[in-house]
């Protein structure tokens, strides 16, 4: 094995831990906001510091790699996204940490009925499916795994364009505070759909060199 074929080994593994650390977050986000669990919004907040270092650490590696390798072809097209996706990643986990934030701020629940309206449950579920798909994808390098996100985050689009509805047939002032929360947590697992997306269509653009964002729908 060439020194370059060990750092882009070591490179994948950082990622894989990347991913699996956001997954982490994913799922206790998901916990916290449902169960209204303030313990667990606190260590979600304690974690996202270990993120960010994931993420520098990848980000010095993958300079490294392309400093002083110069990888080209297929190597280059790997280190690019892991550059890419690692920063979706991210931005997934800054996700998470906010959903926490919600919990920390509130004295006491979110109203059930407004949660059942907005079908934030369901948000959560088809979040953690599409982010278990790209890992997926990701370690058995696998497109047409990673294409199946796309349809996914249809749906997700489709709940966050009646989010404001179905909270405006739930307000009252009383519930105001726990409401925009709601309202603002729907809006950010949309977002997170959008970004799990981004990191499907580059782990495609990575294996197939196919720029699908770019690609015309016929």
């Amino acid at each position: 094995m060439t020194l370059l074929e060990q750092e882009l080994k070591d490179l994948r593994q950082e990622l894989l831990n990347m991913f699996l650390a956001v997954n982490n977050q994913l799922t206790k986000s998901e916990k916290s906001f449902l169960e209204f669990d303030k313990d667990l919004a606190s260590e979600i907040a304690n974690s996202e510091k270990r993120i960010n270092s994931l993420e520098l650490k990848i980000d010095r590696d993958c300079e490294n790699i392309l400093a002083l390798y110069s990888p080209v072809a297929v190597d280059l097209r790997f280190v690019l996204s892991v550059y890419k996706i690692n920063h979706e990643l991210e931005r997934i986990a800054d996700i998470a940490d906010g959903i926490a934030d919600y919990v920390n701020d509130l004295d006491s629940g979110f109203p059930k009925n407004a949660v059942k309206d907005v079908r934030i449950k369901e948000m959560f579920i088809q979040c953690k499916s599409m982010f278990e798909n790209v890992i997926e994808a990701f370690e058995k390098e696998d497109t047409s795994i990673a294409r199946r996100v796309f349809k996914q985050d249809e749906l997700l689009n489709q709940i966050n364009q009646n989010g404001s509805k179905n909270i405006i047939k739930n307000y009252s002032e009383k519930n105001a505070k726990s409401l925009f929360f709601l309202l603002s947590c729907v809006r950010k697992l949309e977002r997170a759909g959008d970004l799990i997306k981004n990191i499907s269509e580059e782990l495609i653009f990575s294996i197939e060199s196919k720029v699908v964002k770019h690609k015309k729908k016929k």
